[in-house]
Order: C-alpha cells, then structure tokens, then sequence
C-alpha cells in the first residue's frame, strides 16, 4: 500500500497565499498583543486557507515489474579456438535453465557476433547497452558475461548507466600460450622491378619460448623467401614488385609449440605495382589505310610509351635516288631487336612482311623474348607478291615457332561481318564487346582476312566462312596473338557504323601485357564491408567449387553460380576481421577484412584482468568455468534484495529490484463535504464563544 497527500487548490495560488499571509499577520498581531482567543482565530483562518487547498489522500495501487538480466554471450573469432565455443554453450544453456524457473526475472540474451564488433575488436558493453536501451536503470538486476575476457569496449567504473552487478565467466585455460606476426611498416605501392622493405616483428606470449623462428613470404600464392627472424624486436624484409596492379604477399611465421592458434601467425598486405610506363614497339612494314589506326591507339593511352617505325624504303627498292637526298633514317634493328629487346612489353608488327631488312637471327631473338615473358602481336595482311603468301610471312621465320596459328597462303577476299566465337564470349578480351552480343553482331564488315590452322590458340574471333579471325597463344612465360586481317581500320574511320575498335584492340594489347584483370583463368577474392565475393573466370563450361579458409583456420566449400559467359561467382559473409584465402585446388586468392592487424586477435589468451574493475565496481565477481571436458563449471546462482557483494566462492547473485508500474488511484478528499464543514463551523463558533466571553468580562470590569 502506497499512501501519500495531494493538493488540488480551489483557488489560484496566489490569492491562496494572499489569505494565508492575512491570517498569518492577524494571528500574529493578537498573539504579541497577548488577545483572548487570538489562538482560535489563527486556527480558523489556517483551516479555510486548508480548505481552499484542497487536500486528499491517494492511494496508489501498484504492480510490481519483472527484473531484467542481461545474459551477454561472446561469440567473437578468439571465441572459436580451441573448446571456447563448447565451454561457451554449456554455459549459456545452464544459466537458461537456471532463469527459466523464475517468472518474475526477464532475460535478455545478447550475442556478439564478429561482424558486431568489425575491425574494432570484440565489444561486449556496446551490444549490452544496445539490447538494455528500452530498460529503465532501476529495473537491471545485473549482466552475466560469457567470455573470454578479451573485451575492448570496458566502460570506465560508474558508467554502466545501471547500478546491478557485472559477473564474467572466462573460457579457456589460465596456462595458455600464442605466438602472432605483427606488420609494422609496409609500402604501399612500388615500381614494378623494384625491391621495397617490410617491417614485421614476432610476438611470443606466454612462457619462455625459442629466440628466433622462420619467417616465409609469400607473393600472389607463391613462396619467394624465407628466412630466421629474432623473436621480439622488429626486422626488415625485402619484397619484390613483380607485376603491375596488385602484389599480394603473404607473410607467416611458424607456428609456437602449444600456441592456441595459427590465425594470427599470418598477415598480408597488398602493394600495389606501378609501372613508369609500359614499353610498346610497332614496326609497320608498309604504309597502308590503317597504318595510324595502332599508332593512334597507343599513343591515346598514358601507360604506354611508344617506338614506332615505319619501313618507308625497302632494300630491293632502287630508283638511283642519292642518299644523301632522302629524308629518312636507318631503321636501328641492332638496337631494337639485341641489345635493347628486353627493354620493351609487347612488340607489334602491322602488315609487316620480311624482306631482307631484319635478319633471322633477330626474329630468333624475338621469339626467345617471348620465352622469358614478353609478347608479341602480329597483324596481318596480303603480301606484295603475286601469289598472296610467299617466303616473305613472318610465319616462315623463327617468329613462327611462338605464333598461335599458321597461314595456309590464302588470302579470302569477301564482305564477312567479324564475329565472337563462343570461346571468345567467355574470354576477358572479346567478353560484353559493345554490339557483339546481337545476331548479327551490330558493328560493320570487313573486306578481307588470311587464312590460317591455329596451333594450340584459343580463336575467339573468327571471320568469313567461320574461318579465325583473332587468335591468342601462350608460348612459355609469354603471349603472342595473330590478327589474320588488316581491315580494323575500317571500324575506325566509322564505316557503315564502325566498331568497337578501341575496346577490342585496347583490351587485346593489355592481355598481351599480362593485365591481371584480363587473364582468361583466374579466381578472385574480395572484400567489401563483411562481405567476401569469390569470382572465378574460366573458358570452362563450368567452375568447381571453391575452400574458403578464414582467420581461425576454419574451411568451407563455397559453390559457384554463373554471372555471365565465363564468370562463376558467390557472395558470402566473413565471420570477421582477417586474412581469406580462397582456393579451387590449383589456384588461390586472398584478401583481408578489416584493419590490418585486429585488435580481436592482437592477443588471443583468455584473462580475467580485463574485467576484473568493472566486476569489482557492481558488486559482481569473475571466475574461470572451464571443466575438463571443456563443458562448463557453473556456480550457483541466487537473488538478493541489496547487498554490497553479489557473489562467492561458488555462487554468484543477481540484484531483485523494487521497480513497480501503477494500475490505479484511489483518492478520499480531507476538508471538503461534511466533515470539512463542520471542522470550519466548529472552530468558527469556538473563535465566537471566545471573543463574546471576552467582551463579557470586558463590562464587568467596569
């Protein structure tokens, strides 16, 4: 029963306080004056300034509330190593049991997820003010945490926004032991070729472990060093940028005996190579219609540096002009095609036909710089001789040996529309070519090809008669390619609606130059937020699954589902911050989500330390529940009403709260109706009787 004393004035205040300060002053004056019944009077006056304040007595009937725990479950990626996830579960199964028989205790069950706490660690007390916001202070009976004591978010003590007790039950061993790799200084970009230095340094924590131990480094998969690193102090390793656009290295450190995981032994940076300019010559072999087509192309892109030479005079012409008159300079072949050949990305020859002026030995040159990684294109055309194709056909020279077709010697000359081939629709180079996707495709025709037999290519154009029209080739660490027609122009200038010329002629030059994002076999990962796309480009008519590896170690198969010709793709969602390594059994891909070095796996071992003030702040304890089956050891759990201490050596208690919601209001007014009548008439009669036995004895006297 809640009892209390209302006023509902009948007049405005003001005049209340009015009458009330006359009454005041009139009392007061025949109480100085010592008048018979000045007592009375003041007792009148003060009963009709009560009366017109209109008091009652409520009574308010009110039910109580439940009290509301907070059971905070952390299931963040250090959570997942070793039996945590067990001991994790027990316990919140056998504090369920222990609240479910109580009506009057509400539960609130919290997860934290990895993608709650992102690159900023594990935080438990934002989740819990979070699922606590609806709640008023006085109606949290307390918040039991189950975790592994690495928490980054601990409020200071007094800014838990509740007064109730804060128990932690830690998971894990107190002998635990970890090793991780921290990366200290990495570059960002470099030029391609160049060496660039990593800072990295080994953590050991825990007992005393060994003074050294092997660092292996990793570029786009693939190992490239390794070497003995001291444990403790920061060390510098040297990386090569190998290749233009992103240079993926991998560094990991063996693992520690006993360390409770290898997920933090890994770490990865991505640099990003930048070439100062790639490195493209174009021999023409004879003007012609489309002769600028090519030089206009390169010279259009800013990453390409070009040498163009055009053979304006061959050595069989003699017309008995004097040297001394012409206006042109020897073609440099000594210097292009020895001493400087490796200086160069891609050569190009446009309608180029041997005549004399390069030797074999230099097309031998040629052939050995595709080889060791470079490329080669040749575009080509009718030879001036009579027959069509003669001895004059680079193809007839030891350039031919690296080229992905060979010319029958026929020249066809017919209106053909070009056409991608179904290899082609699935390729980087021909794939979503603006109007290729039509029948017939929407761009304009051409005139006249070479006939070839491709060699071990893939032909993803083709032209009159289903003949090849574009042919790619890989011949050891390099590529060549063979455009059996010199009419590209034709798209160029526009004719009959021209073509995509650009794309197809751009996009060709950069696959010949080893541009990642136009290899024809690849898998890709990335990552954007806490999401991860696997992208698999194959020639294939299908892509297998994908293992997917996270942080902690843990795998999962990933299927594939088709975007588009040659592309397989799948999102998923990351289970938090860290290295991914995606692989299909050949290749691999990584990526990082996250900060570079999280915070969550900064240190790993399970502690009590953390939370340790906050416990003792509210009252609450902190003990470790691990059993030896990696189950959980719980203690008993009770309520109390208030107490300065929640807990003991085997039992923990939660705070019972007072916190009620009223239903209702009973209200009995004191000084109106009757009752206060007749109080107001007694003691105005009794102020009458005084003051006439007063002037009573006022008259005698006299």
């Amino acid at each position: 029963m809640n009892l209390s004393i209302t006023f509902a004035p009948l007049v405005p205040l003001w005049l209340l306080a009015v009458l009330a300060a006359a009454v005041l002053a009139v009392a007061l004056a025949g109480l100085i004056r010592r008048s018979r019944g000045a007592a009375l009077r003041l007792a009148a006056g003060a009963a009709l300034a009560l009366a017109l304040a209109n008091p009652a007595l409520v009574e308010e009937q009110r039910a109580p509330l439940s009290t509301v725990v907070a059971v905070v479950v952390d299931e963040s990626q250090s959570q997942q190593i070793g039996d945590r996830a067990k001991t994790t579960e027990a316990a919140r199964q056998a504090l369920k049991q222990a609240l479910a028989g109580r009506d009057d205790v509400d539960v609130r069950e919290i997860v934290v997820t990895p993608a709650a706490g992102g690159g900023d660690g594990t935080r438990l007390f934002t989740a819990l003010a979070n699922g606590l916001a609806d709640v008023p202070p006085e109606r949290v009976g307390g918040a039991v945490l189950i975790t592994d004591g690495q928490v980054h978010d601990v409020p200071p003590p007094g800014a838990l926004g509740f007064s109730a007790p804060v128990h932690a039950l830690i998971t894990g061993r107190a002998d635990e032991t970890d090793r991780r790799l921290v990366l200290e200084r990495v570059p960002r970009f470099g030029l391609v070729g160049t060496t660039q230095t990593a800072r990295v340094r080994i953590e050991d924590s825990g007992p005393n472990g060994p003074a050294t131990a092997r660092l292996t480094v990793r570029r786009d998969g693939e190992e490239v060093a390794s070497e003995i690193l001291p444990v403790g102090t920061a060390s510098e390793v040297a990386i090569e940028i190998a290749h233009g656009g992103q240079n993926i290295f991998e560094f990991s450190v063996e693992p520690l005996a006993g360390e409770l995981t290898a997920a933090n032994n890994t770490q990865v940076a991505i640099v990003d190579g930048v070439r100062e300019n790639l490195r493209v010559l174009l021999v023409s072999g004879e003007p012609h219609a489309g002769e600028r087509t090519w030089r206009n192309l390169l010279k259009s892109d800013a990453s390409v540096d070009l040498v163009h030479f055009t053979i304006l005079r061959p050595p069989e012409k003699q017309d008995g002009t004097p040297i001394n008159e012409l206006s042109l300079i020897a073609f440099p072949t000594r210097e292009l095609f020895s001493t400087k050949i490796n200086d160069f990305d891609l050569i190009i020859f446009d309608r180029y036909h041997q005549r004399g002026i390069l030797p074999l030995v230099y097309f031998d040159n040629i052939a050995e710089f595709v080889r060791r990684g470079g490329a080669v294109l040749v575009s080509e055309g009718p030879l001036p001789e009579p027959d069509g194709f003669g001895s004059g056909s680079l193809f007839d020279t030891p350039l031919g040996a690296v080229l992905p077709a060979v010319p029958t010697g026929q020249v066809i000359e017919e209106p053909f529309r070009p056409a991608v081939t179904d290899t082609g629709r699935r390729h980087p180079v021909t794939r979503d070519l603006p109007g290729g996707n039509e029948t017939p495709p929407a761009w304009s025709q051409w005139f006249r090809m070479v006939d070839a037999v491709p060699n071990d290519g893939e032909v993803i154009m083709e032209g009159a008669g289903n003949r090849p029209l574009l042919v790619l080739g890989r011949e050891g660490k390099g590529r060549a390619a063979a455009l059996l027609s010199d009419q590209s122009w034709l798209w160029a200038r526009g004719y009959d609606g021209g073509g995509p010329h650009v794309a197809l002629l751009r996009r060709l030059a950069h696959w010949l130059m080893k541009e990642p994002e136009l290899e024809e076999e690849a898998l890709r990962l990335a990552a954007r937020g806490d999401r991860l796309t696997i992208e698999r480009q194959t020639l294939g008519d299908k892509a297998g699954p994908v293992t997917l590896t996270d942080p902690t170690g843990r795998t999962r198969q990933v299927t594939l589902a088709e975007a588009g010709p040659g592309l397989w793709q799948a999102q998923v969602n990351a289970g938090g911050a860290g290295l991914y390594v995606a692989s299909d059994g050949t290749r691999k891909a990584l990526a990082h989500v996250g900060p570079p070095n999280p915070r969550e796996l900064t240190d790993v071992r399970s502690t009590e330390s953390v939370l340790a003030p906050v416990a003792a702040a509210t009252g609450g304890t902190i003990r470790r529940i691990r059993a030896d089956d990696g189950g959980a050891d719980m203690p008993r759990l009770a309520f109390l009403h208030n107490a300065g201490r929640y807990g003991g050596s085997d039992w923990i208690a939660l705070k019972t709260t007072e916190a009620s919601v009223l239903q209702g209001l009973t209200r009995l007014p004191l000084l109106s109706g009757v009752a206060g009548l007749a109080v107001l008439i007694g003691l105005v009669a009794l102020t009458w009787l005084a003051e006439g036995h007063r002037r009573r004895g006022r008259g005698t006297r006299r």
